[in-house]
């Protein structure tokens, strides 16, 4: 068995499910974080059993001679993280958001093209079992062509004045939340199930005044296959649900033969025309984060890695997801449906 050596940049929150999920996949071993401070660091390496701790990453990677790098930092840091490692032509695969804006994400794009750089992005909600499960029965026709996908998300952390606070405080001051943060991950979802987007039409709003950005949206798709994908969010109110963060929703899609439920326990059912709904069986399980899509996320890194094939999230293909949410944030400040560029 080869055995990948890794290296990480960052502990913050979201961080223990990467050191969680390379823990657990056999062909790896990470060698060292790096992170400026000091006690989130020193937490995570004793949780985790990271040999080394480091505050400057050209220093890690010079020592540590890594064969791939994970970088699980907020978006603002990950230009100037690639800005440092795309010369050492080391495989990387870096946190959502990509990016704070369209342009920085076009400058990461022509890092990577420029020193030939092998980069996943860590889009881990297609990973989600159920979107794979779902996904499977779509390319078996069991619905036929789908005319609606529609998803419905209620976080329920986002109300009141310490809104964030306990999770990712730096959601406060961000100046596109929903889409920006949440939406974008079913913008990858929808065209990973339905096809590109060539058309929305969004409306966005703010509930909790304590905040910068939106925290609520109704987002309409047209797909070029055909039909069309609603999401409909908010991250103040609940859902009833007893972990609203294992789907983050439900889904329904219908088709020419029938329909796909997705339930926020992680239950599918499919419907046929003239038929009962059944149960769908696969296997999901309540580990890690929602599924345990990170774990997933990260064994088709490494997978890919060993035998030479390319990352479902790479840099050109999220980049258009990218001008899709673009077109969301504009055809909300223009309340108009925009159309994406052709070519797209």
């Amino acid at each position: 068995m080869t055995l990948l050596k890794g290296v990480c940049i960052g502990a913050g929150y979201f961080s223990q499910f990467h050191y969680d999920a390379w823990n657990r996949i056999p062909d790896v071993r990470i060698t060292a974080l790096a992170e400026l401070d000091e006690s989130r660091a020193q937490d995570i390496s004793s949780k985790f059993g990271i040999p080394r701790v480091y505050e400057n990453i050209g220093q890690m990677v010079e020592t540590e001679k890594p064969d791939f790098i994970d970088i699980i930092t907020p978006p603002a840091t990950h230009l100037a993280i690639l800005s440092v490692i795309a010369p050492m032509g080391i495989p990387a695969i870096c946190q959502k958001p990509l990016a704070p804006d369209f342009d920085t994400a076009l400058a990461m794009q022509n890092l990577v093209k420029n020193h030939d750089l092998r980069f996943m992005v860590h889009e881990n909600f297609r990973f989600q079992p159920w979107h794979r499960e779902i996904k499977r029965l779509l390319e078996q026709d069991v619905i036929g062509s789908i005319f609606n996908l529609n998803m419905r998300s209620r976080q329920g952390d986002g109300w009141g004045e310490d809104a964030y606070l306990g999770r990712q405080p730096y959601f406060r001051d961000m100046p596109r939340l929903l889409v920006h943060e949440t939406g974008i991950h079913f913008i990858d979802v929808f065209q990973y199930l339905a096809g590109p987007v060539q058309r929305v039409y969004a409306m966005l709003q703010r509930l909790n005044p304590v905040i910068k950005g939106e925290d609520s949206g109704l987002l309409i798709f047209e797909f070029k296959a055909g039909g069309t994908g609603i999401w409909d969010a908010n991250r103040y109110n609940e859902s009833n649900a007893e972990n609203p963060r294992y789907t983050f929703g439900e889904m329904v899609l219908e088709g020419e033969k029938g329909t796909i439920r997705l339930y926020a326990d992680g239950t599918i059912t499919t419907q046929l025309l003239g038929h009962p709904e059944i149960p769908h069986p696969y296997i999901h399980e309540n580990r890690g984060f929602a599924g345990d899509c990170v774990h997933t996320t990260q064994r088709h890194f490494i997978d890919c890695l060993l035998h030479e094939q390319e990352f479902e999230t790479h840099i050109d293909m999220y980049i258009q997801n990218l001008r899709v949410q673009e077109a969301c944030y504009r055809s909300s400040e223009q309340r108009l449906p925009v159309d994406l560029e052709p070519g797209f």
